[in-house]
């Protein structure tokens, strides 16, 4: 029997910021490879294994769908959270979505971010690991390298040659601790890596966690589906506690096996770990766009839109993005997560958005914002359209800049090419469609009291955001 893989894309990478913002996270960049962490990750079980499951949330399912496409991977299902309650009803509602017959069928659960360096050998261990399934639950532990506080333990004792009986977890201990288990080979690092039958977490769950169970389970039982992707009930699902594997399960269970991942791995949970994961220069520098290193060492610097210069420095973190710029010393980036928090306590868009935003039809450039006005590069993909709507606060210019635009305002429909522009006044009903072969781009000017991306308000939807 094959093994379903369940690949959880619904994290928000806010360690990674200013490049993972909350509407395009860190798994869905190309942080350092060609491929993006979740391309990676469903690449290593393609071959083997049956189709992937993957959970996301609705601002990424166009992401999810586009980038399974670039790399020639059909998904067996697509389920799409209401809103992220953490790794137990995600792995949850995977399982109960296809009833009983299902349980039967064994799971592996994969972050859809974390990187992994030899996908053999990561296959050798989950089929080394299957012939200890039984009913147990199976997680995969690193062996610590240095004491990290970021990373949560695993406490085990040796039950087989290379099989541990988990013992106790300790989420993010203390700097003493951490020394504490470096020096202690009973100690592991939680990859986050499950394995296991549909059966022996379903009864654990019912035991430990009745209530993820039976909101998850009430959810998959009204699920609705459009295009590729399935929706569980919101009510039942927001019924659950938000809450991870580890609390729901392994820290309760007597059935928690660990066995040691022989490869590389990383939650590339900082921009740090990233840099000890991305190949260097002679200078252990990593450099990624226009950027000029001088005199410098053990730096990761990354600009993609202007040319950024560093001399004589260290031990650096530089990230450049169109709208935002950290610097930080390596050792500092774990505390860039207070940095968001400070942010999203003053309302910033800066944590949701970048200067660029992808939309199912296409994306927009926001190139410059006012209190009172806002101007926008749109380009609108071959056969695609937005959303039939309207404003109540703000009124829109339009000119076209490249190919020809189908532009409906007020129930009157007519064409545009370059040079030519027309107005949309506030409350009037629109549309801008490309019928064209070739991208449609438009220079946009919004003028209003209110400019945010809240005031839409869709009339009718090719991408279900009615």
């Amino acid at each position: 029997m094959l093994i379903t893989p369940i690949i959880l894309a619904g994290g928000s990478g806010t360690r990674l910021w200013p490049l993972s913002r909350k509407c395009y996270p860190k798994q869905f960049h190309k942080l350092n490879s060609d491929l993006t962490l979740f391309q990676e990750t469903t690449l290593r079980v393609k071959d083997g294994f049956s189709k992937p499951i993957i959970v996301c949330n609705e601002d990424h399912r166009f992401l999810v769908e586009e980038q399974l496409k670039e790399i020639n991977i059909e998904a067996g299902k697509i389920i799409l959270e209401p809103e992220g309650r953490n790794t137990a009803p995600a792995i949850s509602i995977s399982i109960l979505i296809n009833g009983p017959d299902n349980y039967r069928n064994k799971f592996l659960v994969l972050s859809a971010d974390h990187f992994i360096s030899d996908n053999s050998a990561f296959n050798e261990n989950i089929s080394h690991a299957s012939n200890y399934l039984k009913d147990n639950i199976l997680t995969f532990g690193i062996i610590p390298t240095f004491p990290s506080t970021d990373y949560g333990y695993i406490e085990t004792f040796k039950e087989g040659k290379r099989i541990y009986r988990i013992k106790k977890f300790t989420e993010k201990p203390s700097i003493a601790d951490a020394e504490k288990f470096l020096d202690d080979k009973n100690y592991f690092w939680n990859s986050g890596i499950f394995l296991f039958k549909g059966s022996t977490f379903i009864n654990e769950l019912k035991l430990h966690s009745p209530k993820i169970y039976e909101s998850c389970l009430n959810s998959t039982q009204k699920i609705t589906s459009d295009h590729n992707f399935i929706r569980v009930n919101s009510h039942d699902f927001l019924r659950s506690p938000s809450i991870s594997i580890d609390y729901a399960i392994m820290e309760k269970t007597s059935k928690g096996l660990l066995l040691p991942l022989t490869t590389k791995w990383s939650d590339l949970g900082t921009w740090n770990s990233l840099w000890a994961n991305s190949k260097k220069d002679s200078y252990n520098n990593y450099k990624m766009g226009p950027v000029t290193l001088i005199d410098s060492k053990n730096c990761y610097i990354r600009s993609k839109h202007r040319n950024t210069s560093v001399l004589g420095l260290e031990d650096l973190i530089v990230i450049d993005t169109k709208d935002a710029l950290v610097i930080s010393k390596k050792d500092s980036t774990n505390h860039i997560k207070d940095l968001v928090n400070s942010l999203e306590n003053s309302n910033s868009e800066l944590i949701t958005n970048h200067a660029r935003v992808l939309r199912p039809w296409g994306f927009y450039n926001s190139l410059q914002k006012a209190s009172f006005y806002q101007i926008k590069h749109i380009v609108i993909y071959p056969k695609k359209r937005i959303s039939l709507q309207k404003h109540q606060y703000r009124s829109e210019h339009w000119i076209i800049i490249k190919g020809v635009a189908t532009v409906t305002i007020d129930g009157n429909q007519f064409k545009l090419s370059a040079n030519e522009s027309t107005f949309v006044p506030i409350g009037s009903i629109h549309r801008l469609e490309n019928e064209t072969l070739k991208d449609l781009e438009i220079i946009e000017i919004q003028t209003g009291s209110y400019l945010n991306e809240d005031d839409i308000i869709r009339l009718d939807d090719d991408y279900q955001r009615v």
